[in-house]
């Protein structure tokens, strides 16, 4: 398993968040959606803004699939690339160890 880790570290206003959110429910998931191997992604946004994208697939090439599936769309119509500067830090990582918490939860409770 593979972690893609995507860091937006500016602040963005209320019209670049707008803009990505379009983004991310108009062309950049269902892009993904088709994407084999990626098992569930997770968006964390700060007060201001900034924040990151937590993707986690099977493997390595899922995630680099992901990232080229979202490249290859075009932007749709009304989407303004000015509100849309992009990451600035991409890392993907080997996922070492994953706990499911409710293995965990069904192992300590007594039967």
């Amino acid at each position: 398993m593979y972690a893609h880790l995507v860091w937006f570290d500016q602040p963005r206003n209320a019209d670049e968040l707008a803009a990505v959110d379009f983004a991310r429910t108009n062309r950049i998931g269902p892009a993904v959606a088709t994407v084999p191997g990626l098992l569930d992604f997770y968006e964390l946004r700060r007060a201001d803004g900034s924040g990151m994208v937590i993707g986690i697939a099977d493997t390595e090439a899922a995630l680099h699939a992901v990232s080229a599936a979202i490249l290859a769309t075009e932007l749709l119509p009304g989407e303004d690339p000015a509100l849309l500067p992009g990451p600035d830090r991409v890392e993907i990582c080997p996922v070492l160890t994953h706990h499911d918490l409710a293995t965990i939860y069904a192992q300590a409770v007594p039967s």
